[in-house]
């Protein structure tokens, strides 16, 4: 085989592996990454983004230690205002509060210098909040109580509810990631680092020996930590890299146990499991999912028998650097005029203010293929109390971004 037919089939073998099971923990839907017909990549060419974009290789939180490296603040566990008048772990009172209609509006004011595209960055960062959870970031009136948002020297954030104007440090050229924005939120509405969990010795290793007597405290397991009842999760947005803080190159400070190969630390954002913390956390109602794979599998929840009345779900489905084609096998819905009882409706985006891709959709016709234009696609499906139906089935692969090439004159 010479080295070219080496190099595609490589590349085929790579694409065809991408996927991994996904955790449903909505408790009214399912998602599979079942493997799928997988299409020929089609070499789309997309110009870069604004914001900057998550690297495969570098955890999320690697990435905040490198920026706050030089920050002038003193911080514990590497991105957290330390507070005089708690211990970090004790969080009484300092949860934000939720509204008669359950929802959990928080204040903010967002630095006057940003730039166009970071605010925009922020504020996708946020929506995903609001459309996965019950905690709708809201810009500031009057409240005695907010978040500041500000490019100040690094990627921080206080722990929880601290009263009158907190900040949010979201540096420019340093912490415009969509992950990051929300590791420093997830702070502010009242979590810590996994690893820092009491029950963490039972999932994780750390590797003493690698990490230096002055980094030791940012390792320090919190006996008494709410864990919420929740299992520990390798991949949420809040868990340190394997290398963070090793004094020794190679060698990892934090080792999963019993299977050193789990993949822990994440590129991306909110995980699952970061999204059923906030809503047991918040007592929020909330039926979404996140689909973090190349390939895979979604439908309403019983399908092909009837799915239930008076629901409202959410699938984000999330591919690495890749545009997603989602494919319906069997659509059933209860017809109404417009659409305005039950439906099916697909946004090219992570949220519900991203651009429709696919409008409220009802009746039998199986709708054509629609297809994102960035790695990002939600799905959503609402029933109301007047008649069911069998529901929906879909499939979902994903086709390769080719940045475009910089022009020189």
């Amino acid at each position: 085989m010479d080295l070219k037919m080496f190099l595609v089939f490589t590349a085929f073998l790579l694409h065809t592996t991408l996927g991994f099971p996904i955790q449903d923990n909505s408790g009214n839907s399912t998602a599979t990454t079942e493997p799928t017909q997988v299409t020929t990549e089609e070499e789309i060419y997309e110009s870069p983004s604004p914001i900057e974009t998550d690297s495969e290789d570098e955890v999320i939180f690697n990435r905040i230690l490198k920026v706050n490296k030089d920050c002038s603040r003193y911080l514990q566990e590497g991105d957290i205002v330390p507070q005089r008048s708690r211990s970090a772990i004790n969080c009484r009172n300092c949860y934000w509060p939720q509204s008669s209609d359950g929802i959990v509006r928080i204040p903010y004011v967002l630095d006057p210098t940003y730039e166009e595209s970071h605010i925009r960055g922020i504020q996708e960062a946020m929506a995903e909040f609001e459309t996965l959870t019950c905690i709708n970031f809201v810009k500031r009136k009057t409240e005695r109580d907010y978040l500041s948002i500000k490019s100040a020297d690094g990627c921080w954030s206080n722990y929880g509810k601290v009263g009158g104007g907190q900040t949010v440090s979201v540096m420019k050229g340093g912490c415009m990631w969509k992950g990051i924005i929300q590791h420093e939120l997830d702070h502010a509405l009242g979590f810590l680092h996994e690893h820092s969990r009491s029950d963490r010795d039972k999932y994780v290793k750390i590797m003493w020996e690698y990490i230096s007597p002055a980094d030791r405290p940012d390792f320090k397991k919190f006996e008494n930590s709410n864990n919420l009842g929740l299992p520990y999760d390798y991949s949420s947005v809040m868990h340190y890299g394997p290398y963070t803080f090793t004094n020794t190159t190679g060698k990892a400070t934090i080792v999963p146990i019993p299977d050193g190969a789990v993949h822990i630390g994440q590129r991306q954002g909110l995980s699952n499991m970061d999204v059923a913390k906030i809503n047991k956390l918040y007592n929020c109602s909330r039926c979404s999912t996140i689909i973090d794979a190349a390939f895979g599998s979604l439908k309403s929840a019983n399908h092909p028998r009837n799915y239930s009345d008076n629901t409202n779900c959410v699938w984000l489905i999330r591919t690495r650097s890749r545009k997603i084609s989602l494919h319906f096998r069997a659509f059933e819905l209860q017809k109404t005029r417009g659409c305005q009882g039950d439906y099916v409706k697909v946004y090219d985006g992570s949220s519900k203010s991203s651009a429709v891709l696919m409008d409220k959709t009802c009746g039998s016709k199986i709708p054509t293929d629609v297809v994102a234009s960035s790695n990002l696609m939600l799905v959503e499906f609402v029933t109301d109390g007047a008649g069911t139906a069998s529901g929906f089935q879909a499939t979902f692969t994903s086709v390769r971004i080719q940045r475009k090439p910089s022009s020189h004159n």
